[in-house]
């Protein structure tokens, strides 16, 4: 069943980079088919397993022999890793459908941000529905209509933290899609961990943010790859966390 679940993670990756790197330029998910971007060779079934296929092709289009870019592989490999994960942890429940979206959204929002620095509106609504629509099939209505509370309270925080932001740094502190995507953090952890999560993101962020304003002058970071990575570490160890923030309060 794992060996299962990491191939459908693979397959769901394939899509994932059709939908990350089409999307934000308008261009359909469906039609043309894959197909390599430099010199538009229709890739048969054979050059489109998975994975397996660059590794066989040597990272090259089989036609004009332009090297491809190692995200493919990458985007499928990670996008497996994580299913995998999520069901090593939590099994078939809903704790791993959950984190099967987080997954998604976190393979989504790494190639979307980090190209293009964008984060889908697309890619939200359908998570946040899906989040809702799980969260009522496994628990009621009632639980449903509470995580839509908690994500409204964790955006309208991040909202005002993004104004104070601004206000200190005379400039645009965080975009609107991570705004956006703290929603979906506080439908999915709750208070306490909704606001957790960006100190932690802030933390995960820090190395990268020091390396690019020296290197870059414009001194753009994007941000959401970090916060949706502290989102998944915050929803697979929730437990230890809560634990750790009691001590840290000195709550027994």
């Amino acid at each position: 069943m794992s060996g299962l679940i990491f191939i459908i993670g693979l397959l769901f990756g394939s899509f994932y980079n059709v939908v990350g790197l089409r999307i934000p330029n308008g261009e359909s998910i469906i039609s043309p088919g894959s197909h390599c971007p430099k010199c538009g060779h229709r890739l048969a079934w054979y050059e489109n397993i998975p994975v397996l296929s660059y590794l066989l092709l040597l990272g090259k289009c089989k036609d004009c022999r332009t090297f491809i870019s190692l995200m493919y592989p990458a985007m499928e490999l990670l996008t497996g890793v994580l299913f995998l994960i999520s069901y090593q942890l939590f099994g078939f429940s809903e704790s791993f459908f959950l984190s099967v979206i987080i997954s998604s959204l976190l393979v989504l929002i790494f190639i979307t941000d980090a190209k293009y620095m964008i984060i889908l509106d697309e890619v939200l609504v359908v998570g946040g529905l899906l989040i809702f629509i799980i969260k009522v099939a496994y628990q009621g209505i009632m639980s449903g209509l509470l995580s839509l509370g908690y994500g409204l309270l964790i955006f309208i925080s991040v909202y005002a933290l993004m104004l104070m932001g601004n206000y200190l740094f005379k400039k645009e502190s965080l975009g609107g899609g991570d705004i956006k995507l703290s929603f979906l953090a506080g439908m999915l952890l709750g208070p306490v961990l909704g606001w957790f999560y960006i100190i932690l993101a802030s933390f995960l962020a820090f190395p990268y943010a020091v390396y690019v304003t020296i290197k870059n002058d414009d001194h753009m970071l994007p941000f959401g790859p970090f916060l949706i990575a502290s989102i998944f570490l915050c929803y697979c160890n929730s437990y230890l966390i809560l634990e750790f923030l009691r001590r840290l309060i000195g709550l027994s």
